[in-house]
């Protein structure tokens, strides 16, 4: 009888070719579909052909069934098989022997076991030689996550590091993230999260089972990462600017330690996230299951709770904002994309999918959203499945203002359409910005988009209807930084042919990004501006510091809102702006030679640019690759107001490669300050 005495699992071999090396060689990980290779050595005598038979067994889950897909048993012989796993010797070197494992393209995903069977006439053995994890695969053509492009897979598969767009559709800034998927016990996470799902709690076969689509797993992501069935989900969403037992949203930079904290706690829900912190952690766990995904950020969000299409805002004369509609717009929403097939749909609506795990509706019973299909979206075919009409509502809604008069009666205001803008992501291989828009949407105005309004059964924008006469903006002088006061324009424009007796009412308050507001900080109520023909007025609005710095939340936004009334005519022109308060630059250096696994410096600052000093400030540094895990550097002392506070950390960058070193700075009065820089670590000479 054949005596195996020792085998090997080409951790790191299999890994380079799978491009799953950076998950380290501790365990074996491999793409769906790929072949991967094993050597066998045995004792006493070789592997003889025609005498000897080995075969293979493969199980996932806890109740693995060929049925389901979960178990397969396969003999080895001389050619891959095409539609199920297969075994073919590569090559025999005295009592060693190489063999290619294959598994098919639709496999379901996660850990299995491999057990060898050998057996020589009637007499048999079998051996446990380990474990492995399978991965969906966007590099093989019949994968249903295939992607063509090598620098999108780069991009959307390996890259453990991004930007993600906040600020305003006026302002648009960018924050790093570190994704993080390939980094230590990451992948045995997400792992432990797809066993967390009640779905596979109520039916662990039919769970395990359906682990082959990427559309099945991205529905259980984008439920599991908000915690609001109370199914142990990752994160707990929170927005009223009172985190103090936990972490402020505004200060996490990457989703490792997120991760992290949900294993390390019993997976208790992570306090506290808001949406783009729920779309990068759902970004890290597809990317690390190996399903191409990215975050996408969608300003002047509409958050259409009846599903009229139509978000109805009430405003005072005094333009303060009447809470009476659940429905909001806000400043910008993120979710993620993931890239797959849908053959559960008819043709043409493969490839980007939005999936939302921000919890704010339910679906099928549950908070999660999507994936649904961009390409749908843009069509207007809102019975697809998953969560279309939402998603088109976030960019197609209209807003209507209504003025709430004194005797209580409200007349709508003229307003032009303000939903769904600057839909972006960043750019393949590079820290721009890239506009998707036109994947959402067709040209405002344009014939096609009338087409999928009808379709809709969505009205075109009655808001077109802009006053003939009459016209009305909000302009920022120039930047609006922290500690500063700033000035911003109401610019009135009268392009009749008559006079124009109005009232202007200009008001600022500060907000957050969820479209909430809080005290006023500035207002102007002129009752008398006569506008001669074609008279153009700019009327300013100044606001002050020390108005705003209590009330600014962590957002760091102001809105502002112009009610121009006519007196002759009655009608009312509402234009709103978001005005964003920036933060300080946090400035990197990078001192010494950047190479793999020897010391590095980097020294960072910030100035106070606020007119009190700041208590209890730290840094926090991370950064795939360069640091183990984070660096939290604590100052001693306050900073002064326009004081510059400098400090040094040193790391030792373990991966060769373009990597970005991500900082965040936290105090009592400024918060989620952020930075990053781009470094290249030169490989390890040999």
């Amino acid at each position: 009888v054949l005596v195996l005495e020792t085998w090997d699992l080409q951790c790191e071999r299999n890994g380079r070719e799978h491009r799953t090396a950076e998950m380290g060689c501790q365990q074996l990980v491999v793409r769906r579909g790929q072949p991967f290779t094993i050597t066998l050595r045995f004792s006493g005598r070789a592997y003889e052909e025609g005498v000897d038979k080995l075969a293979f067994n493969v199980e996932t889950g806890p109740c693995p069934v060929e049925t389901s897909g979960t178990r397969s048993h396969f003999a080895v012989t001389d050619f891959p098989e095409e539609s199920g796993w297969s075994a073919v010797i590569q090559q025999q070197d005295g009592d060693s022997l190489s063999v290619s494992l294959c598994s098919p393209p639709s496999a379901r995903i996660g850990r299995y076991s491999l057990m060898l069977e050998m057996s020589t006439g009637y007499q048999g053995a079998s051996c446990h030689i380990g474990d492995f994890v399978l991965l969906f695969n966007a590099w093989h053509p019949e994968d249903t996550v295939f992607l063509r492009d090598e620098d999108e897979r780069c991009e959307y598969v390996l890259s453990q590091q991004g930007l993600i767009y906040q600020g305003t559709r006026d302002y648009i800034t960018s924050t790093p993230w570190n994704f993080g998927q390939f980094e230590e016990d990451i992948l045995s996470i997400c792992l432990k999260l797809l066993d967390t799902n009640p779905k596979f709690l109520r039916d662990q076969d039919q769970d395990c089972s359906r682990r082959n689509d990427p559309v099945y797993i991205g529905r259980v992501v984008s439920a599991m990462v908000n915690c609001n069935d109370e199914d142990r989900g990752v994160l707990a969403g929170r927005w009223d600017n009172h985190y103090e037992d936990g972490m402020s949203p505004m200060a996490w930079i990457g989703s490792v330690d997120i991760l992290k904290r949900w294993k390390k706690f019993g997976c208790q829900p992570v306090k506290y996230g808001q949406c783009w912190v729920f779309a990068a952690v759902a970004c890290t766990v597809m990317r690390c299951l190996g399903v191409p995904s990215r975050v996408v950020t969608n300003y002047n969000s509409a958050h259409d709770t009846n599903g009229n299409l139509v978000i109805d805002r009430y405003l005072s004369e005094l333009g303060v904002e009447d809470r009476r509609s659940r429905d909001m717009i806000w400043n910008f929403h993120c979710w993620v994309e993931s890239w797959m097939a849908r053959p559960d749909l008819a043709d043409g609506y493969d490839g980007w999918q939005a999936l939302d795990p921000t919890p704010q509706e339910k679906s099928e019973g549950v908070f999660c959203c999507g994936p649904a299909p961009v390409r749908a979206i843009r069509e207007g075919d809102l019975q697809l499945k998953y969560d279309i009409p939402f998603v088109f509502a976030e960019v197609n809604a209209d807003v209507v203002y209504w003025v709430v008069q004194r005797d209580g009666s409200q007349k709508k205001s003229i307003h032009s359409s303000v939903v769904g803008k600057n839909i972006s992501t960043k750019s393949v291989g590079k820290d721009s910005r890239e506009d998707i828009t036109h994947t959402y949407k067709y040209p405002e105005g344009s014939e096609k988009e009338r087409e999928v309004f009808a379709k809709a059964e969505h009205e075109t924008r009655s808001l077109r209807e802009e006053d003939e006469g009459l016209h009305l903006k909000i302009k920022l002088t120039e930047g609006a930084n922290n500690g500063c006061d700033f000035d911003v324009l109401a610019v009135i424009n009268n392009n009749a042919d008559v006079e124009r007796v109005c009232r202007l009412m200009l008001c600022a308050r500060t907000a957050g990004y969820n479209g909430t507001v809080g005290p006023q900080c500035g207002m102007k109520d002129l009752l008398n501006v006569t506008l001669a023909p074609h008279e153009d007025k700019c009327v300013p609005l100044r606001v002050l510091y020390e108005k705003y710095r209590e009330s600014l939340t962590q957002d760091n936004l102001i809105k502002v809102v112009a009610l121009l009334t006519e007196y002759q005519t009655g009608d009312v022109i509402v234009a709103v702006r978001d005005v964003y308060i920036q933060n300080p630059e946090i400035k990197i250096r990078i001192l010494g030679e950047p190479m793999q696994n020897r010391k590095l410096v980097a020294e960072i600052s910030l100035v106070n640019p606020l007119a009190e000093p700041l208590s209890n400030g730290l840094f926090v540094v991370e950064g795939t690759g360069l640091t183990d895990g984070q660096q939290i550097k604590e100052l001693e002392e306050p900073v002064e107001p326009q004081a510059e506070v400098k400090v040094r950390l040193d790391f030792v960058p373990h991966q060769a490669g373009l990597r970005k070193l991500m900082v965040d700075f936290e105090s009592d009065k400024l918060t989620g300050v952020k930075g990053y820089r781009n470094v290249i670590i030169a490989p390890q000479p040999k």
